[in-house]
C-alpha cells in the first residue's frame, strides 16, 4: 500500500510540478501566451501563484512566485515520501535535492519537447495548432545554437539526437549531486 500511495504522490506532484515549470519558462522563452494551451497552463496554477505573487513581485521576466512555489512543493513532496519510507534527512539536504529535482524536472521537459517536435515533424510536418506552437517555443532555443554547429546530412537535422544526448548527459550528472535518493 505504501509503495502505490508513493507512487500516487510522486507522479501527481510531479504533473503539477510540470505545469508550473512551463510557467516559470514561457515567459523566458517568449512564448505567446494567447495560446490556449498557455492560457490553460496559467489558469491552472494560478490559485497558488497569484496570492504569492502579491507578496513576491517577479525581477523582470523572473517569475519569482512561481519558482518559490515549486520549490515548496516539491520539498514537502520529498519531505512526505521520505516519511513515507519511514526516512528521514536533514532539511538542507532536502533543499538541496529539491532544487535538484526542479532541474532535472526542467531538463526532462526540454528532452520531451524535443522528442514530441521529433514525432510531430514525422507525422503532421508543417502543421499548425496550439501544442505544436508551444512545443516548438520549447524546443527551439535548445535546437537553434546546435544547428549552428551540426550540419544536415542529406537535408536532414540531426540537432536534435545531440541536444537530447546533452539533455540526458545534464540529467545524469546532476542525478550524481544529490546527497540521497528517495
Amino acid at each position: 500500500m505504501a509503495q502505490a500511495l508513493y507512487f500516487i504522490v510522486k507522479t501527481l506532484t510531479q504533473l503539477y510540478l510540470l505545469l508550473l515549470l512551463l510557467r516559470f519558462w514561457l515567459p523566458w522563452l517568449r512564448a505567446d501566451f494567447r495560446n490556449p494551451i498557455a492560457q490553460g497552463i496559467l489558469r491552472f496554477t494560478s490559485p497558488l501563484i497569484i496570492p504569492i505573487r502579491r507578496l513576491l513581485p517577479s525581477a523582470g521576466r523572473l517569475d519569482t512566485a512561481t519558482i518559490l512555489v515549486a520549490f515548496v512543493l516539491e520539498f514537502l513532496t520529498i519531505l512526505a515520501l521520505l516519511a513515507l519510507g519511514g526516512r528521514m534527512a536533514d532539511p538542507v539536504a532536502i533543499a538541496i535535492v529539491a532544487a535538484l529535482e526542479l532541474t532535472i524536472l526542467s531538463l526532462n521537459l526540454f528532452f520531451f519537447a524535443i522528442l514530441i517536435r521529433i514525432i510531430l515533424s514525422w507525422v503532421a510536418p508543417h502543421s499548425y495548432n496550439p501544442v505544436t506552437a508551444l512545443v516548438s517555443t520549447l524546443a527551439e532555443p535548445i535546437l537553434a545554437p546546435l544547428r549552428r554547429y551540426i550540419p544536415q546530412i542529406g537535408g536532414l537535422d540531426i540537432s536534435p539526437i545531440f541536444a537530447i544526448v546533452l539533455l540526458q548527459a545534464g540529467v545524469i550528472f546532476l542525478q550524481t549531486l544529490k546527497p540521497f535518493h528517495f
